[in-house]
C-alpha cells in the first residue's frame, strides 16, 4: 500500500422519505465501520461536490492523500452528490469546481499511484465512462477504479485505469441490452466483488 492518507466520501443527501433510511444511511455506517478496522484515516459526507472536495482538501491539509474512495450514486460518466453530477466537464479551466480539483491533484502522493476508487453505479460503463475514466486519469496523472454495472452488495464490472493507459474493458459491459440502462450486479458478471472488500483484487 503507497504511504499517504486514505480517504473516503459519501453523498449524505440520499436520506429516503419519512422515516425511511436512505443510502446515505448505509454509506455512513459503511464508513464507520471500515474507519473502524483501520481501512480509511478520515471519512466525510457532502452535500454538494464543493463541500465534499473541500473535506478532502482540509483532511489532506499536512499528509498526502494516496486513496480517494467516493461512495454515491452514479451513471455512465457521471457521479451524484444530491442532484449535483460531476462529470468529466469539471475538470476544465471554466467550470467552478476546477480549481478545487487541481488542488485536491497537488496533494495526492506522487509517481502515479494514488487512486481514485468510485464505488458507484455503472460510471465506466459505455463511451461515456470510457471518455470519464480517460480524461480523470490523465488529469490526475493516477489511477482510477470503477464499475460497469448497478452496485449494491455485489459490485461487478470493476476495472482500473492508470493514467496515459487506454480503457480495455468492452463498451457493451454492463448494458442491458435494448434498454438504456446498466445490468445490476450478480456472480455471472465480470470483476465482481462484494461491498466488504476493502482493498482492489489483483485483477481488477
Amino acid at each position: 500500500m503507497t504511504a499517504g492518507l486514505r480517504l473516503m466520501l459519501y453523498d449524505r443527501a440520499c436520506r429516503g422519505r419519512g422515516l425511511a433510511p436512505g443510502l446515505s444511511h448505509a454509506w455512513t455506517a459503511g464508513g464507520a465501520v471500515f474507519r473502524a478496522r483501520g481501512r480509511f484515516d478520515h471519512v466525510a459526507g457532502a452535500g454538494s461536490w464543493a463541500a465534499g472536495l473541500d473535506a478532502l482538501l482540509a483532511a489532506a491539509a499536512t499528509q498526502p492523500i494516496a486513496e480517494i474512495q467516493f461512495w454515491g450514486h452514479g451513471e455512465w460518466g457521471g457521479l451524484w452528490i444530491d442532484e449535483e453530477r460531476l462529470t468529466a466537464a469539471a475538470l476544465e479551466p471554466d467550470h467552478y469546481l476546477h480549481a478545487r480539483l487541481v488542488a485536491l491533484r497537488a496533494r495526492l502522493v506522487p509517481g502515479g499511484q494514488a487512486l481514485w476508487w468510485f464505488r458507484s453505479c455503472d460510471v465506466f460503463g459505455t463511451q461515456r465512462g470510457h471518455d470519464f475514466a480517460r480524461a480523470w486519469t490523465r488529469f490526475f496523472g493516477c489511477r482510477a477504479a470503477g464499475h460497469t454495472h448497478q452496485i449494491l452488495l455485489l459490485q461487478s464490472g470493476l476495472h482500473v485505469l492508470a493514467p496515459g493507459a487506454e480503457p480495455t474493458w468492452p463498451l457493451d459491459e454492463g448494458v442491458a441490452p435494448g434498454l438504456p440502462r446498466a445490468r445490476a450486479s450478480s456472480w455471472r458478471a465480470p470483476h465482481t466483488i462484494t461491498f466488504l472488500h476493502t482493498e482492489l483484487p489483483r485483477h481488477a
